[in-house]
């Protein structure tokens, strides 16, 4: 924060001693007119700084979004291909098994889903997992056929649980410090900006202001918006989640 206040400083610092400059030079003319080269060029780098500022600000989070969309899919993806891998393993193990997947699924469905929105993460999910882990570890194999089932519902379980920790960091994901301050504060200046380049719009003439004070106001809501994964127009929802325990049902009732 220090660097940019001092880089911001140093920015005006610049202006003014240039202003201080070529105030002594006497071929130079003064620019008070609201349409000068000074409001022109002026107005169009705020403009361009919105932009960029809005931009990044849309971006970022829809990126975001779309990523933790893809995740979801792959967590809820490994469950499904642990539940098939389990059925082959000895003794209980597939019914204690898949009952712990089924479970695991639920709570995060049901349980875990509504502190996402908040950005954080249920730990007993992880201590879930860290059980079943163990207690696949523990299951006694006997043969080629055991011993592959076995790794294969390991290798699936570390697929979940990876995809748990990228699920851990999109909910708690946020666009960059001073971001949302940064769209504000240029949005406002863009409003305001014909007032301060000496601009005194009258009658039909301020209803173009008004309506680009309404939308820029509307944008930089919506940037705020969607600034997390789990929550606003641009959540991300449990459907694979969902979709995986529809997928436990066909399975469990089809073998």
């Amino acid at each position: 924060m220090v660097a940019y206040t001092l880089s911001i400083l140093a920015a005006v610092g610049a202006v003014a001693l240039t202003a201080l400059v070529f105030r002594r030079v006497r071929s130079a003319g003064e620019d008070r007119d609201p349409s000068g080269p000074s409001a022109a060029h002026a107005g169009a780098m705020l403009s361009a700084m919105f932009l960029l500022v809005f931009a990044i600000a849309i971006i970022v989070p829809w990126t975001t979004a779309d990523s933790a969309r893809l995740n979801t899919h792959a967590e809820s993806q490994a469950a499904v291909d642990a539940y098939w891998s389990a059925g082959e393993l000895p003794g209980t193990a597939p019914q204690e098994v898949r009952r712990a997947l089924h479970d695991y699924v639920t709570f995060v469905v049901r349980d875990e889903w509504p502190l996402m929105a908040e950005g954080v993460m249920d730990p007993v999910g992880g201590a879930r997992m860290d059980q079943l882990r163990g207690a696949v570890h523990a299951i006694e194999v006997a043969g080629d056929q055991e011993s592959d089932a076995k790794a294969a519902v390991l290798d699936h379980i570390r697929g979940i649980a990876a995809a748990r920790a990228q699920r851990t960091a999109d909910a708690a994901a946020t666009p960059p410090d001073g971001l949302l301050i940064l769209t504000i504060l240029t949005g406002a200046l863009v409003v305001v900006f014909p007032f301060l380049a000496g601009a005194r719009p009258r009658g039909l003439a301020i209803l173009p202001l008004l309506a680009t004070a309404g939308l820029l106001g509307f944008g930089t809501y919506l940037t705020w918006d969607i600034a997390h994964v789990f929550a606003g127009p641009l959540a991300v929802g449990p459907e694979a989640f969902t979709g995986a325990l529809q997928e436990f049902t066909r399975i469990a009732g089809g073998l």
